[in-house]
């Protein structure tokens, strides 16, 4: 699971999300589907960090311009 990208992963949420809502699965199947929503979940929030971490703000200084570190509090 780990190979696969951010949108399909957040689709198959989606996805996993309306099924448990209808109602039409049985414990099992939305107990199976909850655990893979879990751990689709989980690799989606990794990847938002992992590209958090990648971004940066981008300013203009009077000599040029200088990246620094995203900050969450920059608006």
């Amino acid at each position: 699971m780990a190979d696969i990208k951010f949108e399909e992963a957040l689709k198959k949420l989606e996805k996993i999300v309306t099924e448990l809502e209808s109602g039409k699965l049985s414990l099992d199947e939305s107990l199976k589907k909850y655990e893979e929503g879990v751990k689709l979940s989980r690799l989606c929030h990794k990847t938002l960090q992992t590209a958090q971490k990648k971004v940066q703000v981008l300013t203009k200084k009077s000599d040029g311009w200088e990246t620094k570190p995203f900050n969450e509090d920059v608006e």
